[in-house]
């Protein structure tokens, strides 16, 4: 009887755990169309930082695989350094800079790159999602909006995300809205003088009170070692006294 209570609630505590393993992939589903833009995500927008761009293919063109994605380059970035993406070709369009203009170490630029295209002979399927990395120096232009249209090359079709808001229009209501974000003021120079401590250590201070510590735990560990001993052969003896 006892067997059998405990099959049953085996078999319910599975059920349940099933049907809250399919509750998210439903959730999931039912949040892919709300957002199926093709995106951009800086890893820091602030003005004059470097960054990282990952630019985001979430799906195909009405079903149909991926085959090239290119990236246009505002004018305000002059150098780019994509990253190598596994069965992606990669390709940079430079363009003639004239007047040239110094670049982030003094030198001058005759040219900068227009746009990053991504192609390949083995095309991304509708339902898979694939991520681009862009390096470079964002703009030292607080509050302005970076814009990056993209067009999305299919075995049938392309999507052209190009579309730019209008004053006061929410991205979302457009049907093919290019990635965008807007340059944010700021500094990073706090994070630079965290990593600076971090990477320097532990102050004199604290040093010293770490040198301090040393001997203590030294010898709480001999003397617990030295009681593991001495109980060890105690309970040796006391064995061979009982044979």
């Amino acid at each position: 009887m006892d067997r059998e209570v405990t099959t049953v609630r085996r078999r319910r505590t599975a059920a349940r755990l099933a049907a809250a393993a399919l509750l998210p992939l439903a959730v999931v589903g039912l949040a892919v169309p709300a957002s199926a833009h093709v995106s951009i995500t800086p890893s820091s927008t602030v003005a004059g930082a470097s960054a990282v761009l990952d630019v985001s293919i979430p799906h195909g063109c009405d079903g149909s695989p991926t085959t090239e994605v290119t990236i246009r380059i505002p004018e305000e970035i002059n150098a780019v350094s994509p990253t190598r993406n596994a069965l992606w070709e990669l390709e940079k369009e430079t363009v003639q800079l004239d007047p040239p203009v110094a670049d982030s170490h003094g030198n001058q630029a005759t040219e900068r790159v227009a746009s990053v295209t991504y192609r390949t002979d083995t095309p991304l399927p509708d339902g898979h999602r694939d991520v681009f990395e862009l390096a470079l120096q964002i703009p030292d232009t607080a509050g302005a909006t970076l814009v990056f249209p993209t067009i999305q090359t299919c075995e049938h079709g392309e999507a052209a995300w190009i579309e730019v808001p209008e004053d006061g229009q929410d991205p979302d209501e457009l049907e093919l809205p290019a990635p965008a974000f807007v340059v944010t003021a700021g500094s990073e120079s706090h994070q630079a003088s965290a990593t600076t401590i971090l990477a320097a250590g532990p102050t004199a201070g604290s040093q010293e009170g770490s040198s301090a510590e040393v001997p203590v735990i030294a010898y709480a560990a001999f003397g617990l070692s030295v009681l593991a001993v001495m109980l060890g052969v105690a309970c040796l003896a006391r064995l061979r006294r009982q044979t």
